[in-house]
């Protein structure tokens, strides 16, 4: 199916990242599109929301025509984020500035399958200098989730072809080993919205096999975040979901799998976080939210042993 563009107004700007065209809500990536203002004429991808994609279903500003057009490059960048698609456009990548070590040197690294372990993860090490890095398997633009932007993590690196944050790298490698340089502990995560096809290998929270992989190659330590369901209707997601089983099954090399029973106290230290899986909250999910806060705990007694 080709791309369904549509041309319209903007009506509203909300924020840097929400807006209105035409009265439908959309979301817009200034640093792709350029700003944008009320009134300009833009082209908007709406083939999502035709389709009803449930929580992916967006427009999304595809270019402003009227403020958006014949702009200049990032500075020194050459690296295209998306190559050869229509959207190209070049990206300072963090490898260039150089300076990236070659070893994790022990580094925990908290792999989450879904996004909405990120929070309660991040519970657990909220005293410690916290690392997130996004990898492919879901929304790649990282602006998009509204728990990365809140929590005051000590940097937020995007991985190829995800982008956004204080750096982008071509490689998960490169992005531990900036996260090794700057923090105590590194979160790695899809973003919102991961892809799935019900197969064993047809989804999203495949990355994470690889993460792990690139931790155990460099001397750090993979904590992987079970992903429990209490309330799934979908049997392949209740209790373990069969994506936390087929990461490991492509692991090469030691990962600690935290447990819902290990994640005593999750309640209370994520009091004021934004807790939602699929639509439920920590009430319908305990077991859900608790293996994600264990999963936190282990990096951080992990931490503690490196010092």
């Amino acid at each position: 199916m080709p791309l369904s563009l549509s041309r319209g107004r903007i009506t509203r700007v909300l924020d840097d990242l929400h807006c209105e065209v035409d009265g439908v809500a959309c979301l817009v990536y200034p640093d792709v599109t350029g700003p944008v203002e009320q009134g300009d004429d833009v082209l908007v991808n709406v083939q999502a929301r035709r389709l009803g994609l449930g929580s992916g279903g967006f427009d999304v500003v595809y270019a402003n025509l009227t403020r958006g057009l014949g702009l200049e490059p990032e500075p020194g960048a050459h690296v295209m984020a998306l190559p050869y698609a229509p959207g190209q456009w070049a990206v300072r990548q963090a490898e260039e500035d150089g300076g990236l070590g070659d070893t994790l040197a022990g580094l925990p690294v908290v792999l989450c399958t879904v996004h909405s372990q990120v929070a309660p993860a991040w519970a657990a090490l909220r005293d410690l200098r916290v690392a997130y890095v996004q990898v492919a398997g879901g929304a790649l633009p990282l602006a998009l989730s509204d728990t990365v932007r809140a929590l005051p993590f000590a940097l937020r690196v995007s991985v190829a072809p995800c982008f956004g944050g204080e750096a982008r790298c071509v490689s998960v490698a490169s992005a531990l080993l900036l996260a090794a340089a700057r923090a105590d502990v590194a979160l790695c995560s899809v973003g919102p919205g991961i892809v799935g096809t019900g197969t064993r290998f047809g989804h999203g929270a495949v990355s994470l096999a690889e993460a792990a992989n690139v931790t155990a190659a460099l001397g750090g330590a993979a904590v992987l975040a079970a992903r429990v369901s209490d309330e799934d209707a979908r049997d392949r997601h209740r209790g373990v979901s069969h994506h936390t089983e087929a990461v490991l099954a492509l692991c090469l090399g030691h990962v600690a799998v935290s447990s819902a029973a290990a994640g005593e106290g999750w309640r209370e230290a994520c009091a004021g976080l934004p807790l939602s899986h699929m639509g439920r909250g920590p009430d319908e999910e305990p077991s859900h939210f608790a293996a994600a806060y264990a999963a936190g705990l282990l990096a951080a007694a992990r931490v503690r042993g490196r010092q």
